[in-house]
């Protein structure tokens, strides 16, 4: 099979970054984010932008990057945002003959641009929402086949409301209503997962966690509160923007406290990234795993991975 197209995906603190900007730098990429909270401006250190990783090093040139500080908060970006934008990065991407490669552990974000999510806006058809509704579902992943014969995730055909919705578009474009959205290109990815032993990672949590407080976490939630952002909208962003807000409020009621608290969230924000990704293959979807071990060895792990493959510019 050719690709087009290079995902890395692993829970929290496993060093997907670096695997990510060095298979960029190794096969011609830039690297599209796929992290919920980087996309907002200000939110630097609490969501690991880590914007250092992309610039030039000994390891080589600088690595453009995509969407990250692209909107304001209080704003609201949300998955449907993020396929729409996705889908415009990867087009550029493509057409100045580069590869995209997709970096980031938000599983919804992945999900949806791997598996297609039916994200559109389309006005109601109830007769044919009955219809449909009505019709046995192998009859309608047959009809879904015929029209979308090249369709990439086959499991998807095993989930009646996704062949539902799929149909229901297929049909309103027939009928000149179609959404808003941008046209789905075609992606072909290799997805890398990356994980690490519960003990090390727990360790690699726990490490980044005080370096981000030693760092001036505290001091940039407070920053952005003072902007104008409110309490309610940071709590919302969850994890370190969450407990940093309640802390400064005095919710929380030491340092150690916070650190006790955020590093048992994180630790069980990894855990479900993780049912995630086991989801996604159940789905379906192919996930090659590196094997564990240190940066430089998965690295090289991957870099030979995506050497032997058909990898299309």
């Amino acid at each position: 099979m050719s690709y087009n197209c290079l995902i890395v995906l692993g829970p929290t603190a496993v060093g997907k970054t670096a695997i990510g900007v060095a298979l960029a730098r190794a096969f011609n990429g830039e690297i599209i984010s796929a992290d919920s909270r980087q996309t907002y401006r200000h939110l630097d250190i609490g969501s690991g932008k880590d914007l250092a990783d992309y610039e030039e090093s000994e390891e080589g040139p600088a690595v453009p990057y995509h969407l990250i500080d692209i909107t304001e908060l209080p704003a609201e970006y949300n998955v449907y945002n993020y396929q729409q934008d996705f889908y415009k990065a990867f087009k550029d991407i493509r057409e100045r003959g580069k590869l995209p490669v997709v970096v980031g552990g938000t599983g919804m974000y992945l999900d949806a641009i791997v598996r297609d999510y039916q994200l559109v806006i389309l006005p109601e058809n109830k007769k044919l929402h009955e219809e449909l509704e009505a019709t046995p579902l192998e009859l309608l992943a047959a009809r879904l086949m015929e029209f979308q014969p090249d369709l990439h995730t086959k499991g998807d055909l095993l989930e009646k409301a996704r062949v539902i919705k799929a149909l229901e578009i297929i049909e309103a474009k027939k009928q000149g209503l179609d959404s808003t959205s941008v046209q789905r290109p075609d992606i072909k990815p290799y997805i890398i997962g990356t994980s690490l032993p519960r003990p090390q990672l727990w360790e690699n949590i726990s490490k980044r966690l005080r370096e981000r407080l030693d760092n001036g976490m505290l001091e940039e939630v407070q920053a952005i509160h003072d902007s104008g952002i409110s309490w309610e909208r940071l709590e919302k962003l969850g994890l370190e923007y969450r407990f940093c807000s309640e802390f400064l409020q005095g919710k929380i009621e030491s340092k150690e406290k916070l650190f006790e608290g955020l590093f048992i969230a994180i630790r069980q924000f990894a855990k479900r990234q993780e049912t995630w990704f086991r989801m996604m293959e159940k789905k379906g979807v192919e996930i090659h795993w590196l094997t564990p071990g240190t940066k430089e060895e998965r690295i090289a792990q991957a870099r030979k991975w995506v050497s032997s493959l058909s990898v299309t510019l």
